[in-house]
């Protein structure tokens, strides 16, 4: 793993998590303990309307720390229920947190190849819809991370497991002096309770 983001990792493990915040992060980790406990192969697809900040930031932060606290057989997704363009502000955050990030195609949706580690395959991120080619048709988990999609999304079709777990929009702070403040405060707080969760499996 680079050294930045191990760094960084190291540091959001000192975040404490609201009570409140516990009760919805333990259905996440009441799932994912199921699964490591039956050897099944584990699929989480982070939900948010325009799949451009919240749930890439999730998608990200769980396949890094799943590695981190070396746990296979985990493959994490994203969507959303309208299909626009990774906001190019969340790639300027993660990129100053650690990731090494390589942009592989320059249309109105950009891919986006995000490298945690020199010898593992990177995360590939673009906007996508929750029923995309991309992601899996079944036997995966819905997180949702916000709550309009929560309400757009009564039902995600093929999910075995839906859990809220909603975040603020950083969106609100674009062209304004907090931006850089209020997606670097987005972008730990998740980082920080997908650390509290993967560090509690076992």
């Amino acid at each position: 793993m680079y050294k930045k983001l191990e760094e960084y990792i190291v540091s959001i493990a000192k975040i404490e998590v609201k009570e409140n915040r516990k009760k919805q992060l333990q259905q996440l980790i009441a799932y994912l303990q199921q699964k490591i406990n039956t050897k099944q192969k584990i699929r989480l697809q982070f939900i948010c309307t325009h799949n451009s900040r919240r749930s890439i930031l999730a998608q990200v932060w769980a396949q890094t720390l799943a590695f981190y606290f070396n746990i296979d057989m985990l493959f994490c997704y994203s969507g959303g229920t309208e299909e626009t363009a990774v906001y190019p502000f969340i790639i300027k955050t993660l990129s100053e947190t650690g990731f090494l990030i390589q942009q592989l195609s320059l249309d109105e949706n950009p891919v986006y190849a995000i490298k945690f580690s020199k010898n593992e395959q990177p995360i590939i991120a673009f906007s996508k819809k929750t029923d995309g080619v991309f992601n899996p048709e079944n036997k995966f988990a819905a997180i949702m991370t916000c709550s309009e999609a929560d309400t757009a999304c009564p039902i995600v079709k093929g999910a075995e497991k839906r859990i809220s777990l909603p975040y603020n929009d950083p969106k609100k702070y674009d062209d304004t002096l907090l931006q850089k403040e209020k997606y670097q405060e987005r972008n730990s707080q998740i980082a920080g309770e997908l650390f509290y969760v993967f560090s509690r499996l076992k």
